[in-house]
């Protein structure tokens, strides 16, 4: 009677979560971390033990294939085994990967207010200062290191489970990516609108402000081919504190008319074609996919957008949705080819530090709320900063009152 060979696990540490963003401590893996178990099945079926050959559909004990599933066994922190069968369990991350009360940044000091006048002078600045090629960069690449396109590790890779966020945001313990990832979306186009909304000088300089946005946008689109920045710009540029600036729009089309016709009649529509899943992105261009929807489906009751999506009208329906689910299957799939393209499309690319920090959702979420109101409830967050953008809105340009 054979006896299989015994596989002693390793005891180990659990990799903590991912951290992003630069000078933060992690949370206490016992304190943050569960683990799901996903069955690696190491039985074959039964074969003459004269034979050594090779079968991928029935590896014998000494193929290369069974070789390479036992190595992959061996390789985990903690792998257990019941019944003949080994787990191999993936961290469920329980806490956010964004620590802004712990963040360090030489923009600010260890502790700000919301708003603080200096910042927002000083990203203005670096904004006027960077062209919207190098702005597309830094935010391309921050975009795909939170998402775990970018800069994964083994360690992280073996932490997840799977080789590739855009694998892990399909999965159930992918749940934290999901809402980091939209946390980093509500809390871009509100930076952003701010930023907008926060030049107090001429109608030309607003109306300047908002042409190099919608450059930003169209250069996230076409060249870096990520739709997760030019998402998170474009609503920015739709939400109805800023839409409603008709002298600033006015000023756009009358100096930046190539600008406006560029949003109106290319930009838009592509972002409704995208929502609505009747335009999808080439995949030999794509750096980061359109995942926006598919967050919104899974994790709608987490989201801060309380706008209807185009699957909760009655014109478009399961259509929409089956669409979306679709293309999630190949996000899992193409990961790798995610990974890619950014790396080519970013080569050579030089950040320059003071430029990232303002694309760091870490900042952004100091910068916005402060370090004390940073980490409160995102609903309540989100509802109190309506009501400042429309404050600022209408300072801007106050409403026009009926009668």
């Amino acid at each position: 009677m054979s006896v299989a060979p015994r596989l002693k696990s390793r005891s180990g540490s659990v990799a903590p979560s991912p951290s992003f963003s630069r000078h933060r401590s992690l949370p206490s893996p016992s304190s943050s971390l569960r683990r799901p178990q996903i069955r690696v099945n190491l039985d074959c079926p039964s074969s003459n033990s004269d034979w050594n050959g090779y079968t991928e559909l029935y590896p014998h004990a000494h193929s290369y294939v069974e070789r390479l599933r036992v190595e992959r066994f061996l390789e985990c922190d903690q792998p257990r085994v019941e019944d003949g069968d080994a787990y191999c369990l993936p961290v469920v991350e329980a806490v956010s990967s964004f620590k802004p009360s712990m963040y360090m940044s030489p923009l600010m000091a260890q502790e700000n207010k919301p708003l603080e006048v200096g910042i927002l002078r000083r990203v203005k600045e670096l904004l006027s200062e960077v062209d919207h090629c190098t702005a597309a960069k830094h935010i391309t690449k921050a975009d795909c290191t939170v998402a775990r396109i970018l800069e994964v590790t083994p360690e992280v890779q073996k932490m997840m489970g799977v080789s590739s966020g855009m694998e892990l945001l399909t999965l159930p313990h992918g749940q934290r990516l999901r809402l980091d990832l939209l946390e980093r979306f509500q809390t871009m186009a509100t930076t952003l609108a701010v930023e907008m909304l926060g030049c107090t000088g001429t109608t030309e300089e607003r109306a300047s402000l908002l042409h190099k946005m919608i450059q930003i946008a169209a250069e996230l689109k076409s060249t870096m081919g990520n739709m997760f920045g030019f998402a998170a710009v474009m609503r920015a540029l739709e939400l109805p504190q800023v839409s409603r600036l008709e002298q600033t729009w006015t000023a756009l089309r009358q100096r930046h008319t190539e600008g406006a016709i560029l949003y109106e009649k290319t930009l838009r529509p592509f972002m409704k074609s995208l929502n609505e899943g009747r335009e999808s992105c080439s995949l030999s261009n794509t750096t980061f996919p359109h995942v926006l929807p598919l967050l919104f489906l899974l994790e709608k009751s987490a989201a801060a957008d309380e706008a209807l999506e185009p699957w909760e009208t009655v014109e478009a329906g399961v259509d929409v949705v089956m669409f979306h689910l679709g293309a999630a299957r190949t996000f899992a799939q193409q990961g790798s080819v995610y990974r890619s393209i950014a790396e080519t499309k970013l080569k050579g690319f030089e950040e320059r530090a003071e430029v990232t920090e303002l694309f760091l959702t870490d900042f952004q979420m100091r910068l916005l709320w402060g370090s004390r109101g940073a980490e409160e409830n995102q609903a309540l967050r989100y509802g109190k900063f309506d009501q400042v953008l429309t404050a600022l809105s209408n300072k801007l340009e106050p409403p026009v009152r009926a009668g």
